[in-house]
């Protein structure tokens, strides 16, 4: 009885098999789901009501110098009194929503890729802040969230005040 070479000799160019264990006894037929077409209808774009009811999830980047913890998020299309950020000594919310100012039949889009309605991202923090001394600025449709780290090893000594 001849044994087939396993996937690993396959891929690996080996003649040998190591047992019968690592042969594939059939291989699977390929199948294409009746849902996917080679037509020109997949580059079309989506209904209009597809998931655009849903809230999209702002995509940030977090960083840290040695004494601030930095948050940035581009929010283009979103005036910056339309963005709503609440922040606390250990979490950042950022909130709002963008819309469209032309209203663009479904048919008439040839690709249609920018997120429009409301989006929201939270933020765990791996460090407390100090949320008074918080600043956000934005700028060309990036909106920069600087937070102060707060410096739990530094003390203060009080004086004890008599009377």
């Amino acid at each position: 009885m001849s044994m087939k070479p396993s996937f690993f000799d396959r891929l690996s160019g080996n003649t040998v098999s190591g047992s019968e264990l690592d042969a594939f006894d059939d291989e699977l037929p390929v199948v294409v789901s009746p849902s996917v077409r080679k037509d020109s209808s997949a580059s079309r774009p989506a209904p209009l009501d597809d998931t655009r009811t849903n809230e999209g999830q702002l995509p940030v980047d977090v960083h840290q110098t040695s004494g601030d913890i930095v948050i940035r998020a581009f929010v283009a299309g979103v005036r910056p009194d339309e963005l709503n950020l609440s922040i606390s000594r250990d979490m950042v919310e950022i909130s709002g929503s963008r819309s469209e100012r032309e209203q663009v039949s479904g048919p008439d889009y040839f690709t249609r890729e920018l997120f429009w309605g409301s989006f929201s991202r939270t933020i765990m923090l791996p460090q407390e802040i100090d949320v008074e001394a918080s600043s956000a600025n934005a700028k060309d449709g990036l909106v920069t969230i600087i937070l102060p780290k707060l410096d739990k090893a530094r003390q203060t000594k009080l004086k004890v005040k008599a009377g």
